[in-house]
């Protein structure tokens, strides 16, 4: 047997003798073994209705990621012929950049957060980034952009689990979230939402 890249002293053997102590550690190790479990974040849901509250969920949780995503190949596709429309698309970003700053800086803000909707601020800067780019002819990138995106982000959206330990889909469909644990844990009991 070779041992590349290690030195052995002389008067020394590379096996060692056999032991005579029987091996607990395999048979622990075995043990372990069939107890792990490997937990997949993509799963296919179990039903239409789990399937519309797995993708509002995961919009809610992913929003960011996946207008992120979108702009990403809206940005690489405008990078090499439409360098007004690129201007404008990283214009409108800092804008709207500027604008999330402002609501987590005051968040104590009634006229940020109550009377200014921020729904339909962020869709005014949608449109207007959308209306940017149809007029300086980058409407074609746009659409590809959203052609490619929308899809392997709804695909990512339906089959993306939660990795919270709750009760699976088929029994909170309406979005209720009912913990695992029922009972008594030491001196404080643990009750369900529902039961509350």
């Amino acid at each position: 047997m070779a041992s590349y890249g290690t030195m052995q002293r002389p008067g020394t053997s590379s096996t060692s003798p056999p032991s005579t102590q029987p091996d607990d550690s395999k048979d622990s190790a075995r043990k372990k073994r069939n107890d792990f479990q490997l937990l997949c974040p993509f799963n296919i849901p179990i039903s239409p209705e789990a399937t519309a509250v797995r993708i509002i969920r995961n919009l809610r949780y992913f929003g960011l990621y996946y207008a992120l995503f979108v702009w990403i190949i809206l940005f690489i596709s405008l990078v090499p012929r439409r360098k007004v429309s690129l201007i404008l698309l990283v214009v409108m970003t800092i804008v709207t950049s500027l604008y999330l700053t402002l609501l987590r800086a005051l968040p104590n803000s009634v006229a940020l957060h109550r009377i200014i909707d921020k729904r339909l601020v962020l869709s005014l800067l949608a449109i207007g980034t959308a209306v940017e780019l149809i007029l300086t002819r980058a409407a074609i990138h746009l659409v590809v952009s959203l052609a490619c995106g929308i899809p392997i982000v709804l695909v990512h959206a339906v089959l993306r689990v939660s990795d919270d330990l709750f009760v699976g889909e088929e029994a909170c469909a309406a979005g209720e979230l009912v913990p695992l644990v029922h009972g008594k844990t030491g001196d404080v009991d643990i009750e369900s939402p529902a039961s509350v």
